[in-house]
């Protein structure tokens, strides 16, 4: 029996739903800071930061630091550019615990 092919008819459905949903939270988050650094430079009414916030925090985290990157929004910005960059760190070391916990049930193959 292929084990890869195994573990991915078991965890498929929840690791195919997981994906998804980063993907798509994180091309929202990308264009959300998009559309807020249009509207700051066109003087029209912004995105509130609680609400950039709250899409990385939710998974966007990739999506709002490049973003902020590569538009260059909001870098200096603080206590924002701080609060994003933890939201970052936290989800990294729940990617870590994720990817232990994963090994050491055998969802991983070494």
């Amino acid at each position: 029996m292929n084990v890869p092919l195994s573990l991915w008819r078991q965890t498929g459905g929840v690791l195919t739903f997981l994906l998804t949903y980063l993907a798509v939270l994180n091309l929202t988050a990308f264009a959300v800071f998009a559309a807020d650094k249009r509207a700051a430079a066109a003087g029209r009414r912004r995105t509130p930061e609680a609400t950039l916030l709250g899409l990385a925090a939710l998974g966007g985290g990739l999506g709002a630091v490049a973003a902020q990157r590569l538009l260059r929004h909001k870098t200096r910005k603080q206590p924002f550019a701080s609060e994003l960059g933890l939201i970052l760190m936290g989800q990294g070391f729940l990617l870590a615990v994720f990817g232990v916990l994963a090994f050491r049930h055998g969802l991983v193959i070494p």
